[in-house]
């Protein structure tokens, strides 16, 4: 009997024609709301989603048949992965098919602050020719800290080593990984020397909020800092406060606090979050509306991976 699979949420086709290719019965819909998309998936033997399908205890439970999880994308925080391996349900991702994308955008954002691109342009628009200004500071003469050094931030660092710029890696989980161009550290260590600090680990329950005031104030230099892993990584509050106090010189933010992973926007609410105000006003910050990793080569490449790593799992 072949192999079910349901897709809950837009993807590249080649992810349904890889399993289709492979013998598998495949069932796309889209826009089911919770109750209709656990009823569409207690017969299948995987489920495929991206950051709108919340699979927690009770879906799981509910889908008896499940053997199983692919998330298109990185992040598996909308996934109880612990539960899910208890019940002999394998959950997979696809990080290796955004990690060029989110280095060249880190990359990216990060010039953008040191050379004041995004308000230079601005200016000029409203003709503007403020030169001294805008005067940029130079990457190459810098110390890049990398916290976490996964697929994401092994891809950044690759990025910027043409420039010169000295890079120091920390990950709690890896030993004796770093290339020839990145130096291993401590926590302590790169807080000491970073003039840059980059952040690239998964949201759990021991790095959420983890940037945070203890966090920024104890680097030993004023740093820029760079978010494209998940904004409940670093809490906003504090990386305003640390701006006015000049602690963070500035800031590139794919991703915020505020976000509402499940409808691709940010957190409903009345009025803007004050911190959020700040950043949003502020020419020290650069932002983005989570789009790291978010190109049309990538689209291709995390449905390629993850119908791989599906069929791998499942035949």
């Amino acid at each position: 009997m072949a192999n079910k699979v349901l897709i809950t949420d837009t993807t590249h086709p080649i992810l349904e024609e890889r399993l289709r290719e492979a013998g598998f019965d495949v069932t796309v819909a889209t826009g089911l709301g919770r109750d209709e998309t656990i009823a569409a998936t207690q017969c299948m033997d995987a489920l495929v989603v991206r950051s709108k399908v919340i699979v927690d205890r009770a879906f799981i439970d509910a889908c008896p048949s499940l053997r199983c999880i692919g998330r298109v994308g990185a992040g598996m925080e909308t996934i109880d992965v612990d539960y899910a391996d208890s019940r002999g349900i394998r959950c997979l991702n696809s990080p290796e098919g955004n990690r060029d994308a989110v280095g060249e955008q880190a990359a990216g954002m990060l010039l953008s602050l040191l050379c004041h691109i995004n308000t230079a342009d601005a200016e000029v628009r409203r003709g503007l020719w403020r030169r001294e200004e805008n005067r940029g500071l130079e990457l190459g003469s810098r110390t890049v800290g990398i916290i976490g050094f996964g697929n994401m931030g092994s891809s950044f660092a690759k990025k910027i080593s043409g420039f010169g710029c000295k890079i120091l890696a920390y990950d709690k989980y890896k030993y004796n990984y770093a290339p020839d161009y990145v130096e291993e550290c401590s926590l302590k260590d790169l807080q000491q020397k970073a003039d840059i600090v980059s952040l690239h680990v998964p949201l759990t329950d021991e790095t959420r909020y983890m940037a945070n005031a203890q966090f920024f104030n104890a680097f030993a230099k004023s740093v820029f800092v760079v978010n494209t892993s998940r904004g409940k990584v670093l809490n906003t509050a504090d990386l305003v406060q640390c701006m006015e106090s000049w602690q963070v010189l500035g800031a590139a933010l794919d991703v915020l606090e505020y976000e509402d992973m499940s409808v691709d926007g940010l957190a409903a609410g009345d009025s803007m979050p004050e911190p959020l105000r700040y950043l949003v006003q502020s020419p020290r910050v650069v932002l983005t509306p989570h789009v790291a990793g978010w190109t049309v080569e990538s689209k291709y490449k995390l449905a390629a991976v993850l119908a791989d790593k599906i069929v791998a799992a499942l035949c």
